[in-house]
């Protein structure tokens, strides 16, 4: 019988209602939550962890990077097929695209959670565990890098996001969609994953920023992060690609600085692309050495943006690595 890893690492899944406060915190062990997932020993033997018992909202990226270090261990082991991590939803998709890029090995690893803490009635926690337990020990789930089971779908962790702040089904591919399923206890997959990424690196360059644009925004808060020594910066910009002129000029400025500036689109759904020629237009930041940050998130941008400054000093190193030949020269 296979063997498998859980490591445990705090979110909704450890929590039950304390009622002296009317709110959910960590109680739960990870014993008493494996307790629960009823009859997985007729399908894998179970080495259970705990890393830590954190709430989503606490996760740092270096904590991240530590628990890739963590699971590799395992990773490492023979008679260990795949390890499965318990996490907050909040943050779950930053650290499971965190391993997915530090990690480089066949064997499944499964991120899972849960959107209803033990104290509520239709608890998820158990069934999230039991699906992620049953596709760790999948041959199909090898080699198809980190992945992300929830309410018995699977997604690609450089593809998925959480898109409602309640639903059992919060956890969403917009572009293409989960890569397969859990139907009795079996993985399913029906299609491979699009990007398979790796970035040699042990630590995270933490001094990255984040900044939405809005309409009429200026160059202030680029300003002040250049001042305060960032390293990096993502910019969730408007549509296609393009911010306020005003905003566009801190941009111009950080990059004269050596700041590495990523920018992506606030959207739900598509990519970057200098499409516009007027002033904060895509193609003017493209032309000032803005890097295109494809259909990424802002938030999963910042963490490719960390593990990339902390591999290389090099921009052309780094925009190669968000860029990787998608962006052409256009006449």
């Amino acid at each position: 019988m296979k063997k498998v890893a859980v490591i445990f690492n705090g979110g909704t899944i450890s929590m039950t209602l304390d009622p002296r406060i009317k709110a959910a915190v960590p109680t739960l062990s990870g014993e008493e939550i494996m307790s629960m997932v009823t009859g997985i020993e007729k399908y894998a033997q179970i080495e259970s962890y705990t890393f830590s018992n954190l709430p989503g909202p606490h996760m740092t990226p270096e904590l991240m990077m530590d628990l890739s270090k963590y699971i590799q261990k395992f990773l490492t082991r023979e008679d260990i097929c795949g390890v499965v991590v318990t996490h907050g939803t909040d943050s779950l998709e930053e650290t499971a695209y965190l391993l997915h890029l530090t990690i480089n090995n066949p064997k499944p690893v499964i991120v899972t959670g849960s959107m209803r803490n033990g104290s509520e009635l239709g608890y998820d926690g158990p069934a999230n565990l039991s699906a992620a337990i049953c596709t760790a020990i999948s041959k199909e789930a090898r080699n198809r890098g980190v992945l992300v089971c929830l309410n018995d779908e699977l997604n690609c962790a450089s593809e998925v996001t959480k898109s409602h702040s309640m639903h059992l089904n919060t956890f969403q591919s917009p572009e293409f969609g989960p890569i397969g399923i859990i139907d009795n206890n079996e993985a399913i997959f029906y299609r491979d994953s699009l990007k398979k990424e790796h970035i040699k690196t042990d630590k995270v360059e933490t001094r990255v920023d984040l900044i939405k644009a809005c309409a009429g925004m200026d160059s202030k808060l680029i300003d002040f992060c250049v001042k305060e020594g960032a390293r990096g910066i993502v910019i969730e910009a408007m549509g296609r690609g393009n911010i306020p002129p005003e905003m566009a000029e801190g941009v111009e400025t950080a990059i004269e600085k050596g700041v590495a500036v990523v920018m992506v689109s606030r959207c739900f759904k598509g990519r970057v692309l200098d499409s516009y020629g007027y002033p904060g237009g895509g193609k003017e930041l493209r032309n000032a050495g803005v890097i295109f940050g494809d259909s990424l998130p802002g938030q999963k941008a910042r963490i490719k943006l960390m593990l990339a400054l902390a591999s290389t000093t090099d921009l052309k190193e780094i925009k190669h690595m968000f860029e990787d030949g998608r962006y052409k020269s256009r006449i």
